[in-house]
């Protein structure tokens, strides 16, 4: 009897197209809420020139909130500042992993849009390296950015999130679920920084400030290549992650920044020190 149920609701889904509307419907709702409660929010999203960064910066700035771009580059902030549409867009060039510097943009920005509601960390480069051949510089490069750096700006940001009652989203990867050969130093900066997330979500949960990841696996963008990797290397290793990842694809910023959005909305209040597959399967699978 219940698999003759279970068929005729089937049947009736297939039969009723206007259950798939609905749905529809509600999820279009869903948005609307979620980017209704961005709107003249104040937010810094580092990392803000390309890649997942700059999706989920130029995200934000549709759904109508403040955004800091912070990046090294202030031509390339320029021109992501230059095509914002929504909320306002300042540009703020740093090297984050210099302490001054960092500093002074969190200020800067803090003092530009007037408070600070979200602080989304996504700044971060790869080299690759086994062991044997990663370099001491190579090594601390990685962790300076990927890791120091990001408790850094967590440091500077708590006091202002505090008092707004705001939220911190650190872009990990899969390799920090996960081990692979060839980037042992990449693999353990995101390794720590989604401990770092789940220490800190303790740590400020009871100040009211959540903090959470997500864990993207292989994402179009100028990571791999700002990293060394050659165009031709590059897309060699895309049409090989086809077969990696279990949905049969690599993702796009956009999908990233999707879940960075509702993990800093109010949809999602009550999820804090979670770190958030969004790879495709990627995690699901073994090294290959």
């Amino acid at each position: 009897m219940d698999r003759i149920n279970r068929m005729g609701k089937r049947q009736r889904m297939k039969s009723c197209p206007c259950l798939l509307i609905l749905s529809e419907s509600l999820l279009a709702r869903l948005a609307r809420l979620i980017n209704k409660g961005m709107k003249n929010k104040n937010v810094i999203v580092t990392g803000a020139s390309s890649g997942i960064g700059r999706a989920t910066a130029e995200l934000l700035l549709r759904a109508g909130a403040q955004v800091a771009l912070v990046a090294r580059s202030r031509s390339a902030l320029d021109r992501v500042a230059g095509s914002a549409e929504g909320g306002r867009a300042f540009a703020i060039a740093a090297d984050l992993s210099r302490e001054e510097q960092a500093e002074s943009a969190v200020a800067a920005a803090v003092e530009a849009m007037g408070g600070l509601d979200l602080l989304v960390n996504a700044a971060g480069i790869i080299r690759s390296g086994r062991i044997e051949d990663t370099s001491l510089d190579e090594w601390d490069d990685m962790m300076n950015i990927n890791l120091r750096s990001v408790f850094h700006l967590m440091k500077l940001a708590a006091p202002h999130l505090e008092s707004t009652g705001g939220n911190i989203v650190n872009v990990s990867s899969v390799t920090g679920l996960r081990s692979f050969p060839g980037v042992i130093a990449y693999c353990v900066s995101k390794a720590g920084l989604d401990q770092l997330t789940r220490c800190a979500a303790l740590e400020l949960a009871p100040r009211g400030v959540r903090v959470n990841a997500v864990n993207p696996g292989v994402v179009v963008s100028n990571l791999h290549r700002a990293g060394g990797m050659t165009e031709e290397a590059y897309a060699a290793f895309l049409e090989h992650s086809k077969t990696t990842h279990p949905l049969g694809r690599v993702g796009s910023p956009e999908e990233v920044a999707e879940l960075i959005l509702f993990l800093a909305s109010d949809k999602a209040r009550w999820i804090t020190g979670a770190t958030v597959s969004v790879d495709g399967g990627r995690a699901l699978t073994c090294a290959r």
